[in-house]
């Protein structure tokens, strides 16, 4: 008898210590891990391949920050030599490394007390060493080809300073007052007056110097100032032999009527300081990209806005000017590139792109041909960067279950070795689930993707409620990189939905564009019958317990079809939403967005702007809504979540108004971290009270 109690209370115990590590197992990932999450970003190997500086970012949760070091991996033959170290000095900020052309040195951003210079070099040479600054360099270093000098983009020095107020009364008003010294308002004259991201209201652009190309030596010294020129100098790059430079800018920037693109390329000599258009083409011309044998340009051309962007290929003759027409290398090729660079060789382009949700490393041929893809997998990769033989490259890589991290990899991107892991430790105390993919068709016969998460604790044949995600943009796109919120959800019991909509991008400018003049009215064919897919391949979703929720144009769509379909939603989140194109368009530092994708002004398009706005059919509205909007986000206003909350509440449908102050558009990305996690605990908290009640 004795006995047999005994081994059943062995087996109890064991059986509850199972349970117990199951349910420990089973906890998903929460709104506070954001906390605990490590972002890498800006890889740069050394261009001997002997070292990789990257900037890791960590979360300071007691003070509400953020803190960014270098840190510095080094490299074997392109295998890790050891474990990634710390670099830059841990009670400062540190970001942006840069290498000098010898890898002598490392340039970093770096503002160190009072020092107004936030420009700093370590000698990597001599690890421990003090970082120290040029003199008379204040500004990201654009290095020559011999690595003698340096070229930066500043605005001119001048010995004045600004008064507090300079700017706020426009230099052309007609209106005057009696009492300057009594007035301390606004006077405005330009149509942007406003910028999401910045807290106070922009200063007439008469007090804004434009940026201006310089060089200064390597050893330090005075900046000569190498253009003066009446718009902004960007995208700066040295010719091989060091005696010109490319830049882009563009003459209109400030014509405020101007809509064509008419940025152009530029060359300067560096000794005559002459300076001319370097191609006659309409369009927009930028990222002049100089090939290593100096005999070749690569940028990209846009001809105007909507139209595809392609890579472009010009010969250069010995004095550097451009010689020949122009070859579009990717006139067959209908993704949108980005990051040009040169193989050592200069036989091949390289560019990244967006493609079915993921991003990867393709390259084409100078002399023409299929555009190759390079790296692969379902992932997102960034932040490229080369070895001066082009035997090695690092990146960072993210997929749906995985903050990004760095790696390396030969040129082909085989031998992937991944040189960090800062997120293992928290992550292995978390379950998380993969996101398996789901293809439907529409009725023009167009394929769309998308992406479903099941519950942590998913058990076949329960019932579980489904929350749809909307990425904003449009032409934004979801797919394999990691986002917290939606494991947050997938945690509190419930499926997670995230389509690719007509409208978003990686499925080529046909896709992208599809969405003209037809916001919510074309799109919402692919969320309804991505709903139907999705339920008819996870038979265990309640499709009584729907949700909806997104941010930016993803809170409009979420206004859009909780207002056109209000008996398949049972609660919404919209987050930084439009309801009404009228009052965005008045208000937004964007209004060239509509006039561009509703094919005009709104004076111009009353009937469509109307057609478009949520508010038209808000009275349809019964899904109860939580509504999050920043009070300083100057993209989409607050004004049009005030609407829709004023709205709902008179229809007495249950609602909520969440205000972050000190907040702009990009609140989910960059926004104080306690707030950031505030907003990601409502979310779930609004779900979980609405969804999952049986």
């Amino acid at each position: 008898m004795r006995k047999s109690m005994i081994i059943r209370s062995i087996f109890t115990l064991l059986l509850f210590s199972c349970v117990s590590l199951i349910s420990f197992a089973q906890q998903g990932v929460l709104p506070a891990d954001y906390y605990s999450t490590v972002f890498v970003s800006q890889t740069e190997i050394s261009p001997t391949g002997e070292y990789v500086a990257f900037t890791r970012t960590t979360v300071v949760e007691e003070d509400n920050s953020r803190h960014s070091e270098v840190w510095i991996q080094k490299l074997r033959n392109g295998q890790p030599d050891g474990e990634a170290y710390r670099f830059t000095d841990p009670t400062v900020q540190s970001s942006n490394p840069q290498w000098s052309p010898d890898g002598t040195l490392l340039g970093i951003q770096s503002r160190r007390g009072d020092d107004s210079n936030s420009v700093r070099f370590i000698r990597v040479t001599a690890p421990g060493g003090e970082a120290f600054t040029i003199e008379g360099l204040d500004r990201s270093p654009e290095w020559s080809p011999d690595g003698s000098r340096i070229a930066f983009v500043r605005e001119p020095h001048t010995d004045e300073e600004l008064p507090r107020r300079a700017g706020w009364i426009a230099p052309d008003a007609i209106s005057n007052t009696l009492d300057s010294t009594r007035f301390d308002g606004r006077v405005i004259t330009q149509m942007r007056y406003y910028s999401d991201g910045r807290s106070s209201m922009l200063p007439h652009p008469s007090i804004n110097q434009k940026r201006q190309l310089h060089i200064i030596s390597s050893n330090g010294g005075e900046a000569e100032m190498i253009t003066d020129l009446p718009f902004n100098v960007g995208d700066i790059t040295w010719s091989q032999d060091g005696n010109r430079i490319y830049f882009s800018g563009d003459p209109l920037e400030d014509d405020e009527y101007n809509r064509d693109f008419t940025r152009n390329i530029y060359v300067v000599d560096v000794t005559t300081k002459e300076w001319k258009k370097f191609l006659d083409m309409d369009g927009t011309q930028r990222s002049p990209t100089i090939s290593p044998n100096g005999r070749f340009m690569a940028y990209t051309h846009s001809p105007e806005r909507g139209a595809i962007t392609d890579v472009h290929l010009i010969s250069l003759n010995n004095s550097g000017d451009a010689t020949g027409s122009p070859t579009n290398l990717t006139a067959d090729w209908d993704l949108s590139p980005g990051g040009l660079h040169w193989t050592p060789n200069s036989n091949h382009i390289r560019l990244s792109a967006q493609i079915r949700g993921n991003s990867h490393l393709f390259e084409v041929n100078r002399s023409g041909g299929d555009v190759r893809q390079v790296t692969q997998g379902e992932r997102r990769l960034s932040s490229f960067s080369t070895t001066d033989n082009g035997r090695f490259m690092v990146y960072t890589a993210t997929d749906a279950v995985t903050p990004a991290e760095v790696f390396v990899s030969r040129a082909d991107g085989s031998r992937e070795v991944q040189l960090t892991n800062f997120n293992r430790e928290w992550m292995s105390e978390r379950t998380i689930n993969p996101a398996e993919e789901v293809l439907w068709t529409v009725d023009d016969g167009t394929e769309i993707q998308g992406w479903v998460i099941k519950p942590v604790d998913y058990v076949e044949g329960q019932s579980y409620p489904m929350v749809l995600k909307i990425h904003g943009g449009p032409h934004s796109y979801y797919g394999n990189t990691w986002f917290q919120a939606f494991h947050t959800l997938s945690a509190s019991g419930m499926f997670v939905f995230y389509p690719n909509p007509r409208g978003s991008s990686s499925y080529g400018h046909d896709f992208t564009y599809s969405t003209l003049e037809q916001w919510g009215i074309l799109d919402e064919e692919d969320f309804m019958k991505g709903i139907d897919a999705v339920l008819e391949k996870y038979p265990d979703i309640d499709e009584n317990r729907i949700g909806v929720g997104g941010g930016s144009y993803g809170g409009f769509m979420t206004n859009w079809l909780t207002a056109r379909f209000p008996d398949r939603f049972k609660a919404a989140v919209t987050s930084r939403s439009i309801s009404n194109w009228f009052s965005w368009y008045g208000s937004s530092d964007a209004q060239g967005l509509t006039e561009y994708e509703f094919g005009g002004y709104p004076w111009e398009r009353q009937e469509l702007y109307w057609e478009l706005s949520p508010m038209k059919y808000v009275q349809n509205v019964t899904a109860p809504t939580l509504i999050i909007h920043s009070e300083e986000d100057w993209r989409t206003p607050i004004t049009d979540g005030e609407q829709w909350y004023m709205a709902l509440k008179k229809m007495q449908v249950p609602v909520e108004f969440v205000r972050y102050p000190r907040s702009s558009h990009g609140l989910s990305r960059t926004g104080e971290p306690w707030l950031l996690v505030d907003r990601l605990e409502r979310k779930r908290s609004w779900f979980e009270y609405w969804l999952n009640q049986d």
